[in-house]
């Protein structure tokens, strides 16, 4: 199981909405087990993003990382890395 640092979840709690439609989680414990229970992955930097889509099967052919940064599931972190969140 992942572990989820202090900054993944900050962001993920901020940022919620961007990917669902309501809040999934209400405190930082929420967004903690929401993260784990969705199996969400952190990314060293965008590169890892682009090899994670590649992995997943995910059709990212023609995007470019600017693109990809700019997806509803992918969470930029202050940090320069980045987490998936896969609803």
């Amino acid at each position: 199981m992942q572990q989820y640092d202090e900054e993944c979840i900050e962001v993920f709690l901020r940022d919620q909405l961007k990917l669902f439609p309501e809040e999934v989680a209400a405190s930082k414990e929420e967004a903690e087990e929401f993260l784990e229970d969705c199996m969400a992955v952190v990314c060293k930097n965008i590169k890892e993003v682009k090899a994670y889509f590649k992995e997943e099967g995910a059709d990212i052919s023609g995007m470019s990382l600017g693109d990809l940064e700019e997806q509803e599931e992918v969470f930029a972190l202050p940090s320069g890395r980045y987490l998936i969140v896969e609803a």
